[in-house]
């Protein structure tokens, strides 16, 4: 029996909270792995930023990159980890840099998802600086248009917003044609969308996915950031979480991101997905609080089953399965169309694999997050991000309140594992489950 070490590197730009939280749960872990003839161990660091020989060895088996879709030293050293080293990373590089939101649209429309309609529209102002021809193929090609025919075929209300993303900056809510040509009118450089709006909505949910774990949070996108995400609970039925969990699983394996969210809002039994090309999603405490332990505990879980099992990385995307699926099932209701990417989705993420894995070495790992996440040294990383992000007057206050809304975590998430006990139990008895009745929403108190 050999004894392997398995290291898992973290790519980290402004990222304190959970970093943080991820080593010292590891730390309490101390997890090792019997698979095979070979005992597995785990060791953790953060990546150094430094010069590099192109063929030297990379010393990680598994990374979760957080700074390669705006840091090009970054990802220049991410791409040849994968194609020298076959290192697993989270999340695809290549795709990371060259998918918009605009590519997302397209292929998802192309896969049958009901995509608002969307029209692109070029910028308002141009940089000549270092494009000699630029002014030359304008003269050519650029024709002139009639924007307010463009917000007429469209319909209003519609949403202005850059074709590739940029975290709510330039997004705005166009009511008429007088905003449109406003709001055109200050984009500058920005190449713009224009979607048409959905509403009135019922629902506005951000799904968050990370490997197969999929997480359903209600989102206020007017509220502050802080409070956000919601912590209403219960308030889609299964079905929903089903046309959710599908969706979101697709659009993550189409574009090999392991770690994304998307965004749907619910009109009329439909869930029209908004915007879902997130790869590296927001993964604060200050703004996802009572959500948190559930973000790092799934970071956890699918990167120990990616070091353990040495996943191989996908390195190409690999779309075909989907077209041919998309073909397939012309015609056919969406769900049934979803049912079908789904499956090509969870193959490609081996979720029987990842369940078993669980299940046999990470039995524990929920009780220890649980015990972790009432711990000072919890509390200490949440003063650590609320410091770097909020004046000192508001520090104590903001970190209070970050800090209890983890502690009603603990007490919902201690109280579902004591029911799902008591329902193993009941059936190892042969007792028929206890029914349970969902909530009719509301903020979790």
């Amino acid at each position: 029996m050999a004894h392997v070490t398995r290291r898992i590197g973290l790519s980290l730009g402004a990222d304190l909270c959970w970093p943080a939280c991820y080593e010292g749960i590891l730390r309490a872990l101390k997890p090792t792995f019997a698979v095979g003839p070979d005992t597995i161990s785990i060791e953790c660091e953060r990546v150094s930023i430094e010069p590099y020989d192109l063929r030297k060895p990379t010393r990680y088996d598994v990374v979760l990159d957080r700074v390669t879709h705006w840091y090009p030293t970054s990802r220049e050293w991410v791409k040849k980890a994968i194609l020298l080293d076959d290192v697993y990373v989270l999340n695809n590089p290549w795709s990371i840099q060259s998918m918009e939101k605009q590519t997302t649209y397209c292929a998802m429309m192309r896969l049958g998802m009901p995509i608002p309609d969307t029209w692109m529209v070029p910028p308002k102002e141009y940089a000549h600086e270092g494009l000699p021809d630029l002014q030359t193929t304008l003269d050519r090609y650029a024709r002139l248009f009639d924007l307010g025919k463009v917000g007429a075929a469209l319909g209003y209300p519609m949403f202005m917003k850059p074709y590739d993303g940029g975290a709510w900056k330039g997004v705005s809510r166009i009511a008429d044609e007088e905003a449109l040509k406003t709001a055109y009118e200050q984009s500058g450089r920005l190449v713009m969308h224009l979607q048409k709006s959905v509403e009135p909505y019922e629902h506005f949910v951000r799904c968050v996915g990370v490997g197969p774990q999929v997480k359903y949070i209600r989102y206020d996108p007017s509220a502050p950031l802080h409070d956000r995400y919601e912590m209403t609970r219960d308030f889609i039925p299964e079905a929903d979480q089903q046309v959710l969990r599908d969706t979101t699983l697709t659009i993550n394996t189409f574009f090999g991101w392991d770690f994304n969210s998307c965004e749907a809002l619910l009109k009329d039994g439909v869930w029209y997905p908004i915007d879902f090309a997130n790869a590296c999603p927001d993964s604060q405490v200050t703004s996802l609080h009572y959500h948190f332990p559930w973000l790092v505990a799934a970071k956890l879980r699918w990167s120990l089953f990616c070091a353990v099992t040495k996943r191989p990385m996908r390195k190409t995307l690999d779309w075909d399965p989907y077209l041919r699926a998309a073909e397939q099932t012309e015609g056919k209701p969406l769900r049934e169309r979803l049912a079908a990417y789904a499956a090509i989705a969870r193959e490609r993420l081996d979720v029987a694999g990842f369940e078993a894995f669980c299940e046999k070495h990470l039995p524990h790992l929920d009780e220890v997050v649980w015990t972790f996440f009432g711990s000072q040294t919890a509390k200490d990383a949440i003063r650590a991000k609320v410091t770097a992000l909020f004046p000192a007057h508001e520090i104590d206050e903001f970190t209070e309140l970050f800090w209890s809304r983890v502690q009603l975590w603990r007490e919902h998430d201690a109280e579902a594992r004591a029911a799902q006990a008591r329902g193993k139990s009941s059936k190892a008895a042969g007792a028929p489950p206890a029914t349970k009745s969902a909530s009719k929403g509301g903020k979790a108190r």
